[in-house]
């Protein structure tokens, strides 16, 4: 099972809960298999093969450098792979800290190649891919309003119910 970790360590980097997740498809049930789980990941963590400190750091910086998502969306995403929320809250912290989130929505939409929207229905569909990106709704309507000069374009959108 050790041989079996390590490839699919070797393969993608993983946290504790994913690996174990996987071990448990390759164990028996009940105590005897967690046992098993647990001596590989002490093993691995010994070895420093294993680490969800380490992992939150890369993936908070391949996601901020790489995607230019903000900080929410990332965060969900590590919440998903079982990271320690004060693991999670102390990395978004220390990446996010110095981070101008309207300027990283800004390279976002460079990034995704958006138009400007040339109607309400365009602004609000821009306006659900950015929160969806993980930007604040306070950080989407600076960068729509810098983006769009017609005031009552950005407030029919912003009355519509969005979050």
């Amino acid at each position: 099972m050790f041989d079996y970790a390590t490839a699919s360590l070797g393969r993608r980097a993983q946290t504790v809960a994913e690996l174990k997740r996987k071990l448990r498809t390759r164990v028996e049930a009940g105590e005897t298999g967690e046992q098993k789980i647990a001596a590989v990941v002490a093993k691995l963590k010994s070895y420093k093969f294993l680490n969800d400190a380490a992992f939150a750091t890369d993936y908070t910086r391949l996601r901020q450098e790489n995607d230019k998502l903000g900080r929410r969306r990332v965060q969900q995403g590590l919440m998903q792979k079982g990271v320690h929320p004060e693991v999670v809250a102390s990395t978004l912290d220390t990446a996010y800290e110095t981070v101008d989130e309207e300027q990283l929505a800004r390279a976002y939409i460079e990034r995704k190649r958006m138009t400007q929207p040339k109607d309400k229905q365009e602004a609000a569909r821009t306006m659900r891919r950015l929160i969806a990106a993980g930007f604040t709704p306070p950080t989407v309507f600076k960068v729509l309003r810098k983006w769009i000069p017609e005031e009552e374009l950005l407030g029919d959108v912003s009355d519509s119910g969005m979050p």
